[in-house]
């Protein structure tokens, strides 16, 4: 694949691609970069399979630099090899709107699968990304026509192995044999603070070989015919492997090589002098000679490598017309095309059934109907699922030598979500797992990584408030909801019944720019009438539940709420109060609606209350200083939920009080 350029060389290139985008940003980190250098000749120009001019053919090898913070090895790589990356981008490094960014970013950089950078969630994106090759080989391949077949490569070093997620995700893909996926790991010893064996002394190889994963200790990492036979005995194995390549960071460097100060800061005009002529670069800074130009170039090997598949794939698609089309769907993020339809027979037949139950149920009742047109559905928990309710009738549980539809993430939330969110950019499933509301925590920053690309992961969470009743305030959710609303780009639905509990599962399927949680109840919840009006506007995120002509009040409530809204509303009514009752299980896509809509639903001139059991804070948007919130801005307490609700003022009275106060 290359040509007889010196490896040195090509190496070098990197080193000096990375030095001066560094030095001319003033920002960055070039020690990991110079480090590595040789293993990406190694893995880049031996054995990656890719296309430069289509970074989005299906059966591309996946890369995923975990150690994100060394960016500029990925760009240089991206632009040696050909990709739409040119050197004036490598000159804008960590410049506004440039494609180098700080960190790799996918749907910014060409040939970028995933955004890395918190440390420990590149590697499980891997993971996730390996489990659903694995699943989709299963699902899709035929006999001597295997078009799902490719690798994931994961670059780690100390810092992701020191986080806690790597364990999770590691452990797991030990347990489920993800064989073709490949890990090699700069182990050069130093992070930030310096010499990391003041902190990490894990025997890492054993670590690993305790998962159940095939390890190749002690490679050299600047020895790039070493590395590449570990690839090859790698690619032999039949279960994930880690590759330890012993390394000096910022090799290159005759002052800061093997030190802490060449990890995050430029080296300085006299520094790179002085490893220019250490490696013998005499190339201007952004000056690549032709012949490395020329060794790297991977567009003619690409174009074959994914026209063979081509032909491959057109054989596929003349025996199995059907696979074919499916596949293609699958991969391209498509809905079927019965989808919609699936979907209003369904939300018809919660009408029609009005049953009272909780929307941890209502909410399997709708992946049990979705999944019969969706065979991208591939569900899961972190240990919950009885509690949960992700599994439906036909799920098939995924096991080390079994493809199945749902996942046992054991106890691993964090694990699972940055998995799940591996699965979502790999394509061909539609990934949703499952916890109880209070462990969100515990996902919090794949959440938001999921928010910023914008891609379609669907996180369940069950057991929403004080209603998990003797758990106590452990697991009792109570700022959980306005804090997930407060990450950009992510849908939060908080449903109140079996329909709106359809159309919040529906509505995160069809989103295609972004996740959405989906959050649901312990209790049974009452079924409320609609018109066919208010279920259609029920996707809008807010609507007008209850109303009357001359109302003098608006109550705003969610989820388990708004069985207490419509029994104070009838209070108050009695009582000679008209309110306006609105459902809002979702702020987020409320929000979106446009100024007319929402002030159809929320008019101006009315005092509004909300209720919500969670904190208070959030919901002074919507009813201003001057309005009132009935919620709970304490932590919860260990007692049945009916008697928590009444201590904690979630009562008619306590609602009724309050109304009456604002309209005093």
């Amino acid at each position: 694949m290359i040509s007889t350029l010196p490896t040195d060389k090509m190496a070098n290139a990197i080193r000096a691609l990375a030095m001066d985008a560094v030095q001319k940003a003033n920002s960055g980190h070039p020690g990991m970069p110079m480090g590595m250098a040789e293993i990406a000749v190694a893995l880049w120009a031996k054995h990656y399979r890719h296309n430069p001019a289509n970074p989005q053919w299906s059966n591309r090898d996946r890369f995923v630099l975990s150690n994100g913070h060394g960016s500029m090895l990925h760009y240089a790589l991206l632009h040696l090899t050909g990709y739409d990356l040119p050197m004036e981008e490598i000159k804008n490094f960590r410049q506004l709107h440039s494609k180098t960014a700080g960190h790799p970013e996918v749907h910014i950089t060409p040939g970028v699968e995933t955004t890395t950078g918190p440390l420990g969630q590149g590697i499980t994106n891997a993971v996730g990304m390996a489990l659903a090759e694995k699943l989709l080989a299963a699902e899709f391949n035929k006999p001597d026509l295997a078009v799902v077949d490719h690798y994931t490569y994961a670059f780690v070093g100390d810092g992701c192995l020191m986080e806690g997620i790597s364990h999770e995700a590691c452990s797991l893909a030990g347990v489920l044999n993800l064989s073709k996926l490949i890990v090699l790991y700069d182990d050069n010893g130093i992070s930030i603070d310096g010499h990391v064996e003041g902190w990490f002394k894990d025997d890492t190889p054993k670590r690993f070989e305790a998962y159940g994963w095939h390890v190749i200790p002690a490679v050299d990492g600047h020895n790039v015919e070493a590395v590449n036979a570990a690839i090859h005995q790698a690619k032999l194995a039949d279960k994930p492997t880690l590759i330890c390549c012993r390394t000096v960071i910022g090799k290159g460097s005759p002052n800061l090589a093997g030190t802490d100060k060449v990890h995050g800061a430029a080296l300085g005009d006299k520094e790179i002098a002085a490893v220019r002529e250490a490696l013998g670069w005499t190339s201007a800074p952004f000056e690549i000679p032709a012949d490395v130009y020329s060794a790297w170039d991977a567009k003619a090997n690409g174009a074959q490598l994914e026209g063979e598949w081509n032909k491959l794939f057109a054989a596929y698609s003349a025996k199995f017309p059907a696979e074919a089309a499916e596949l293609q769907r699958r991969i391209k993020g498509e809905l079927p095309d019965d989808f919609d339809k699936t979907v209003a027979a369904y939300i018809a037949s919660t009408v029609e059934k009005k049953e009272n139950i909780a929307t941890r149920k209502a909410s399997q009742n709708a992946i049990q109907a979705y999944a019969q047109v969706l065979p991208e559905f591939l569900g899961g928990s972190a240990d919950l699922t009885g509690s949960n309710l992700t599994n439906w009738k036909e799920s098939v549980a995924v096991r080390a030598n079994q493809a199945g539809n749902h996942i046992n993430y054991g106890v691993r939330e964090f694990g699972m979500s940055a998995m799940m969110n591996g699965i979502a950019l790999h394509g061909g499933y539609l990934p949703f797992g499952a916890t109880f509301l209070t462990f969100s925590d515990y996902s919090r920053n794949a959440l938001r990584m999921a928010a910023l690309m914008k891609i379609r992961s669907l996180f369940v969470f069950t057991h929403d408030s004080i209603g998990l009743g003797e758990d106590g305030p452990t697991h009792q959710s109570v700022e959980h909801v306005s804090s997930l609303r407060l990450i950009p780009n992510l849908d939060n639905w908080r449903p109140c019944d079996t329909t709106e509990s359809a159309v919040a599962w529906a509505e995160s399927i069809k989103r295609n720019d972004g996740p959405s949680t989906l959050i649901f109840s312990r209790q049974n919840l009452p079924f409320q009438e609609r018109t066919d009006a208010q279920i259609k506007d029920i996707a809008r995120g807010g609507y007008v539940l209850r109303d009357a002509a001359d109302a003098k009040l608006v109550i705003i409530a969610t989820g388990s709420e708004i069985e207490l809204a419509t029994k104070a509303a009838d209070a108050l009514a009695a009582d000679g109060i008209a309110v306006r009752l609105v459902s809002m299980p979702s702020t987020d896509v409320f929000d979106r609606q446009d100024a007319a809509y929402k002030a159809s639903v929320l008019p101006k001139g009315l005092p509004r209350l909300a209720i919500e059991a969670g904190v208070t804070a959030f919901w002074y948007k919507y009813v201003g200083l001057e309005g009132a919130v009935v919620g709970i801005d304490t932590f919860g307490e260990s007692a049945p939920a009916g008697v928590l609700f009444k201590h904690f003022g979630f009562t008619v009275e306590n609602v009724v009080g309050k109304a009456k106060q604002l309209l005093a």
